[in-house]
C-alpha cells in the first residue's frame, strides 16, 4: 500500500530522546537507535500511523547545555517536571542545532538509515526536524561564517544584554543576537540566522538537501520567521523570500517529499502558498479549549482546500497534555471534532495513554505516569475507526443544524460532519460540544438517501438506529445528545427492514 496516496495521513510524534531513555532502563544499556526494537515499530503501524515524527535527533553542543543546565527559569520548570532532577536529565534544547547529523548519542547518521530502512518495510513514513531561523551557539558557522548571522554592536549589547552574546571571532569580540520571534524573550542558547544574506538562503538549502537524503519530510520549527514580513519587523532588515526557492528546490528531485510548517499569527494560508504541503492549526485547538461550540464551527467554515492542508492536534511537544488540558468526557469531544476533520491528524507519544505531565525539549526523561485505561481504550477505538478509506480518502463537509421546537437554542451546541465515499458510502461525525443536554435536528443534505431505510452504526459504540430516508431528507436526523456525548455513524442501507428501531440520544 502507498500511504502517500491517502488523502488525511496520520502521524505519531516520538521525543526521541525520552523514548531511548526508557528503552535503557528496559535493556540495562544505553539505548540508540539501533536499539529500538521490531515491535515497537509494529505497534506504531499497527495503530494506523503513516508517519512517525522522531524528533530531537539533530547533534546538539556544549554550550547549550551548560545554559540549559544554568538558566533559572529553565530549572525550575525542570524541577516541576521532575522532582527527582539530575543534571544528567538536562542534555540541552533539541532545538539548539550544532550540526544537521544525528547525534553521535544516538548512533549517527548510519543508525537512522538502518531504522529508517526497518519503517520502510512497514510502510512507515519518516519525519524530521528543521530549525530555520536559529543554531546553536557552538555552530561551525559562528566561526566560518559569521556573515550568516545577525550582529549587533556594543551598543545592542549594553541596551539588550539578554539578546545579544559576545562571541570572540578571529581574535575580535563580537555582539551575535540570539535568535528571537517578535513577541517573546530570545531563546539564549541559540543564534540569529541573517536570512538578509542571500549566502545564508544557499546554505540553508543545501542543509534542506542533506536532511531530505535522510527522511522523507521535515517539520519546520517556526516557519514563519524567516518570512520576509516577520523577519523585516523583528531585524528591521529586508530579505528575499526563503520557503518558495527552498521547496522547489528539494521537490524537484524528490517530488514526494513533503514539509511541515509551524506556523502562527494568522500566516497559515499564506505559508501554503508558499509551498508548504500542511500547516500547523493551533486555532482550532485554542477554540476547543475555549469549550464553545461557535468558534469551533466558525473556524470549520474555512474553504475545504485550506483546511486539507492543516495539521490537527491535542497537543505536542509544545502544548500542554490535552489529559490535562480536558476533562475526560471533554477531551473525547475534542478529539472527535479533532481528528474527523480533514488534514494531517498528528497525535503525541503519550497522548493515546493520557500522559498529563509536559515534557520540555531540554530534558531526556519524563516522570513515570500511569496509562489511564479509559482514554487509551477511546484512543485505540478512536484510530481503529480512522482506517475506514471512509475517513482516509472520503469527501468531508460541515453540517448544519436546526432547531427542534421553538425556544431552544440548544442546536447551535452541535458540530457535525459528514464524509462521503464511492457508491454511496457514507459517515456522520457529530458531537454535543456544551456542557449541557442539547438537541437538534441535522440536515443531511445527501439525496441518495431517499425512498431507502438505513441502519445507523455508531462506530465509536456498539449502538445502532434504523431511520427511512425520506424523513431524514425532508425533517433531518432528530439528535437528543447528553454533554459532550459524541456519535460517528456509518450508514448502511437496509435491504428488507421490518421496522424502524432505536431512540436516538
Amino acid at each position: 500500500m502507498n500511504n502517500a496516496k491517502k488523502n488525511y495521513p496520520t502521524l505519531y510524534q516520538v521525543n526521541t530522546r525520552v523514548w531511548l531513555n526508557f528503552l535503557s532502563k528496559k535493556l540495562g544499556k544505553k539505548a540508540m537507535l539501533d536499539d529500538i526494537p521490531n515491535e515497537e515499530l509494529d505497534h506504531i503501524k499497527d495503530m494506523g500511523f503513516e508517519w512517525v515524527w522522531l524528533l530531537g535527533i539533530w547533534q546538539t553542543g556544549i554550550k547549550g547545555k551548560e545554559i540549559s543546565r544554568t538558566n533559572p527559569d529553565w530549572l525550575e520548570e525542570f524541577e516541576k517536571t521532575l522532582p527527582d532532577l539530575k543534571m544528567g536529565d538536562i542534555e540541552g534544547s533539541v532545538f539548539a542545532v550544532s550540526a544537521y547529523e544525528v547525534h553521535k548519542d544516538l548512533g549517527g547518521n548510519e543508525a537512522l538509515s538502518r531504522l529508517r530502512e526497518k519503517m520502510k518495510e512497514r510502510g512507515l513514513n519518516l519525519m524530521l526536524d528543521f530549525v530555520p531561523n536559529h543554531t546553536a551557539i557552538d555552530h561551525e558557522w559562528v566561526q566560518k561564517h559569521p556573515e550568516f548571522y545577525i550582529e549587533g554592536n556594543e551598543v545592542d549589547l549594553k541596551r539588550e544584554p539578554h539578546n545579544y552574546k559576545p562571541i570572540e571571532v578571529k581574535k575580535k569580540e563580537r555582539a551575535f543576537a540570539h535568535g528571537r520571534d517578535p513577541f517573546f524573550p530570545c531563546w539564549p542558547d541559540t543564534l540569529q540566522l541573517n536570512y538578509a544574506n542571500p549566502e545564508l538562503q544557499q546554505a540553508m538549502i543545501r542543509e534542506l538537501e542533506k536532511i531530505s537524503c535522510l527522511c522523507d519530510g521535515v517539520r519546520c520549527d517556526m516557519a514563519m520567521l524567516v518570512t520576509p514580513s516577520v523577519f523585516e519587523k523583528t531585524w528591521k532588515r529586508g530579505c528575499g523570500i526563503f520557503w518558495p526557492k527552498a521547496i522547489q528546490k528539494i521537490k524537484s528531485t524528490n517530488p514526494s517529499f513533503k514539509f511541515i510548517a509551524e506556523v502562527y499569527w494568522n500566516m497559515e494560508w499564506e505559508l501554503q502558498l508558499q509551498g508548504f504541503d500542511f500547516t500547523y492549526d493551533k486555532r482550532l485547538l485554542d477554540r476547543l479549549v475555549e469549550g464553545k461550540s461557535r468558534p469551533v464551527r466558525d473556524h470549520l467554515k474555512a474553504e475545504l482546500e485550506y483546511q486539507s492542508r492543516t495539521v490537527h492536534f491535542l497537543e505536542n511537544h509544545d502544548e500542554s497534555r490535552a489529559a490535562f488540558t480536558f476533562d475526560q468526557t471533554k477531551h473525547e469531544a475534542a478529539a472527535i471534532i479533532t481528528y474527523f476533520s480533514p488534514g494531517l491528524r498528528f497525535f503525541h507519544q503519550g497522548q493515546l495513554e493520557g500522559k498529563r505531565t509536559h515534557i520540555s525539549s531540554h530534558l531526556v526523561r519524563g516522570p513515570h505516569e500511569p496509562v489511564d485505561p479509559i482514554l487509551y481504550r477511546f484512543y485505540s477505538r478512536l484510530l481503529e475507526v480512522l482506517k475506514n478509506p471512509l475517513f482516509e480518502k472520503g469527501r468531508w463537509k460541515l453540517l448544519d443544524t436546526k432547531a427542534t421546537w421553538f425556544g431552544n437554542g440548544t442546536w447551535e451546541s452541535f458540530i457535525a460532519y459528514s464524509w462521503e465515499g464511492p457508491q454511496s458510502k457514507t459517515g456522520v461525525v457529530v458531537v454535543n460540544y456544551a456542557p449541557y443536554s442539547s438537541q437538534c435536528f441535522l440536515q443531511l443534505p445527501l439525496p441518495y438517501l431517499a425512498d431507502k431505510k438505513w441502519k445507523l452504526q455508531n462506530m465509536m459504540g456498539n449502538e445502532y438506529y434504523e431511520r427511512d430516508g425520506n424523513s431524514l431528507l425532508s425533517q433531518g436526523l432528530f439528535l437528543d445528545m447528553p454533554a459532550w456525548h459524541y456519535h460517528v455513524f456509518e450508514f448502511k442501507q437496509l435491504k428488507n427492514p421490518d421496522s424502524l428501531s432505536g431512540s436516538l440520544a
